[in-house]
């Protein structure tokens, strides 16, 4: 068995050389319990030397800063454009849907067909002006403070609101999913009014590009086991589908075809 110093050594090694350590495979390499590891990679993340993740440690930081709608819209947007379009087959005519906030929202209310009948409740500036060329679609704009990194409300006022509603379903963007940490977004006001729109919806569907898993914001929206359904892309792994499913979420990986 290594001392603690080889064993931080071994550590440190294997993330210079491949940005991402295992706790399993470091416990059978160093034939100690994993329970050993695991406050090995504490020690060096309180040392600033790594930053720990569900199942190991990375020498990348998870946590994810906020950017600008209008950057933010550029990334993996392809992928997104194929999430939305799976999420958006799960809406039925008449029904009664919240749309959060976010790109991946965005390109939701853009995959909705025109011809379907609906009622959207959303926080989502872009998205209300997006479903106002629907004339089937009656919308109701919550209103509050304005956030512009997202182009949305939130606060007080659309909490309370919420409070008088009833849905089917919550469609719900997100900065970032860790298994052990939940789903997160940068803004505590918003992860707030996120928690406020799951109770009025009977399940919450996350869209999420396969560029969230591991990430984390500052705000804690819920714990991964709290949701019903997410649908992401080919990028995610399938052990971590296999995690998720675990934990009672349906998985849909989009398709392109």
């Amino acid at each position: 068995m290594k001392s603690i110093t080889e064993r931080h050594q071994v550590i440190l090694r294997k993330l210079e050389e491949s940005g991402h350590v295992n706790v399993q495979e470091l416990s059978i390499q160093m034939k100690v319990s994993d329970v050993t590891i695991r406050k090995d990679l504490k020690l060096l993340e309180d040392k600033n030397l790594l930053f720990r993740t569900h199942g190991g440690a990375s020498k990348v930081n998870p946590y994810t800063n906020d950017k600008p709608v209008a950057e933010k819209e550029r990334l993996n947007a392809e992928e997104k454009r194929i999430i939305a379009r799976t999420a958006a087959t799960m809406i039925g005519n008449n029904d009664s849907i919240i749309i959060g906030s976010g790109t991946s929202m965005l390109a939701l209310a853009r995959a909705i067909h025109r011809q379907a009948h609906l009622t959207v409740i959303t926080s989502a500036l872009n998205v209300a002006l997006e479903l106002s060329n629907h004339i089937n679609v009656e919308v109701l704009q919550l209103g509050g403070q304005l956030r512009l990194n997202s182009s949305s409300v939130m606060g007080p006022y659309a909490e309370q609101i919420l409070a008088d509603i009833s849905c089917s379903i919550l469609f719900l963007g997100v900065d970032g999913i860790d298994l052990e940490v939940g789903l997160t977004t940068t803004s505590l006001m918003e992860a707030r009014l996120n928690q406020k729109m799951m109770d009025a919806a009977q399940i919450t569907v996350v869209l999420a590009d396969s560029s969230k898993f591991g990430k984390r914001g500052l705000g804690k929206i819920c714990q991964v086991d709290q949701i019903q359904h997410i649908i992401t892309d080919s990028g995610i792994s399938a052990e971590l589908v296999k995690l998720l499913e675990e934990k009672g979420v349906s998985v849909t990986i989009a398709d392109s075809d």
